[in-house]
């Protein structure tokens, strides 16, 4: 179990993907993007969502991803935040999203 305070430590934020490419040099099939959070800058990630995402239908979606991890590694990129998904039994990657546009940045609670 985890603490309110430990929940409010987390950085949910929505972001919209304003940049999307291929990332052959991962060791899974995955995207780099570069996504907008307003007030808190555009982050870049790695996603693993090739399979049922194209490039299209990424970009310009507004997401929702975690902000406050120190940066990782990923190849020869380093991912700035986590985008989050529903994970299948399958591995793959369903995106959390708003069911309404929101101010990117704006918190996840």
């Amino acid at each position: 179990m985890i603490t309110w305070n430990d929940f409010e430590k987390i950085e949910m934020r929505v972001g919209t993907v304003i940049e999307v490419q291929d990332f052959p040099e991962a060791r899974k099939p995955a995207y780099k993007l570069k996504i907008d959070f307003g007030e808190y800058g555009i982050k870049q990630s790695s996603a693993q969502i090739t399979k049922l995402y194209s490039k299209e239908d990424l970009l310009n979606r507004q997401v929702i991803a975690v902000i406050n991890f120190p940066p990782k590694q990923i190849a020869n990129v380093f991912s700035e935040c986590l985008v989050l998904g529903a994970v299948s039994k399958d591995g793959e990657v369903v995106l959390l999203e708003v069911d309404r546009p929101v101010t990117n940045g704006e918190r996840i609670g």
